[in-house]
């Protein structure tokens, strides 16, 4: 019988291009083994064990004889690549269509509301590199005070503010508004506040980012969970991407050093129900600027992070490690990659058996469901029966 589930996502962190990945521009993309291989191998000695080298080719890690955990890999439903997509597959929703994205830039008739709302002029309004631009416009935005606003290949209306120009209340209170309408035809997945400091030539992203999510449009195993009394507690931008629905509680740690933290914190808590886990620097820090080099060493971290975790769970603990899409940091593109994303499943004394390729990653809500006897979700093919026939 499982009574906790630790999910943890690893933001960005794909395995391999989907069949559908020329689409988006994506031909080639392959998030762990593409950086693998461009720093000369990986060293992850508890994912290692866990199955992760099973998955086929990853450079440093192999492919252990008898792994500890369950492993396979699952293909995102869905159309679209992005945070919020992603998650909402994970926790039960697939979507028909895609969040609209703005490869010209947003509508100036949208942008002169938004400007109507605040109270300001903007600036920017284009595709763009988060810390590019404002290395580009900052200046201007400080002498202005003009809002920069931009977006990226995926779903999402980026504001950045220089803290002392735009307090950051003040910047989530209009990054609200934006939410507000960002409707209908132009409901896009996030709007992200992105506050910076520093000088002109030096200035610097702050780690009081927001995102403003849509509302999930059905019910998540998030809200099944706590309808039958269970806790749900997020970690990192959780409360964000599903707006602060279906959480018991939360802490919304930034980095993943803090939510590696936090998830172990959490070990010694005595409940019944779900730590749902975002960690953000794969995506946030060195995917989107191709910095394949951190990437690698952001994933030994987690995997020395590992070493403290899984100790500290039970047999009546369940450990599920995923992604929500992939941000290669090997190719030209600095955007998210349509990938299939790794399953690692670990249950302590539970042998590990391939789980193969999955169609959804909504498999992990049905299997989370069944494991709490909440079930059977509507999509997605649950994995609970290789954990529910376990003897403590």
């Amino acid at each position: 019988m499982i009574d906790r589930v630790f999910l943890i996502v690893l933001d960005g962190v794909g395995i391999g291009e989907l069949p559908d990945a020329h689409r988006y521009g994506d031909n080639g993309s392959d998030t762990i083994r593409n950086t693998a291989r461009a720093v000369g191998g990986l060293h992850l000695p508890v994912l290692e064990r866990l199955g992760l080298g099973c998955l086929g080719n990853i450079e440093g890690v192999s492919c252990t004889k008898d792994p500890e955990a369950s492993y396979g890999r699952m293909a995102e439903k869905s159309p679209g690549k992005d945070t919020t997509t992603g998650h909402w597959e994970i926790a039960g929703l697939i979507l028909d269509q895609p969040f609209p994205v703005y490869p010209n830039g947003f509508p100036q008739d949208l942008l002169a509301k938004f400007s109507s709302a605040i109270g300001r002029e903007i600036i920017g309004n284009e595709v763009a590199s988060g810390t590019e631009i404002i290395m580009r416009l900052g200046d201007e935005h400080v002498r202005t005070g003009k809002p920069i606003v931009y977006t990226s290949a995926d779903s999402v209306f980026q504001i950045a503010a220089h803290e002392d120009v735009i307090t950051v209340d003040e910047l989530y209170k209009i990054s609200a508004m934006a939410r507000a309408l960002l409707t209908g035809e132009h409901a896009v997945g996030r709007v992200i506040a992105r506050p910076f400091t520093g000088t002109s030539g030096n200035y610097a992203r702050t780690s009081r980012r927001r995102d403003f999510s849509l509302t999930p449009v059905g019910e998540t195993m998030l809200d099944r969970l706590c309808a039958h009394g269970y806790e749900v507690y997020g970690i990192g931008k959780i409360d964000d991407i599903f707006a602060n629905r279906g959480l018991t509680g939360s802490n919304h740690t930034t980095d993943n050093a803090s939510t590696l933290q936090a998830i172990l914190d959490r070990t010694a808590v005595d409940f019944k129900g779900l730590v749902f886990a975002n960690c953000i620097d794969f995506d946030m820090i060195f995917g989107h600027r191709n910095d394949y080099l951190g990437f690698a060493q952001a994933l030994e971290r987690v995997d020395a992070s590992l070493q403290k975790i899984l100790p500290a769970l039970t047999p009546r603990d369940l450990l599920i490690i995923t992604a929500d899409h992939g941000v290669d940091p090997t190719t030209p593109s600095t955007d998210h990659s349509r990938e299939h994303v790794p399953l690692i499943a670990y249950c302590p004394g539970v042998p590990g058996v391939n789980l193969g390729t999955r169609n959804s990653f909504s498999d992990i809500a049905a299997t989370v469901v069944d494991l709490f006897g909440i079930g059977p979700w509507p999509t997605g093919e649950s994995f609970a029966n290789v954990f529910q026939n376990h003897k403590e």
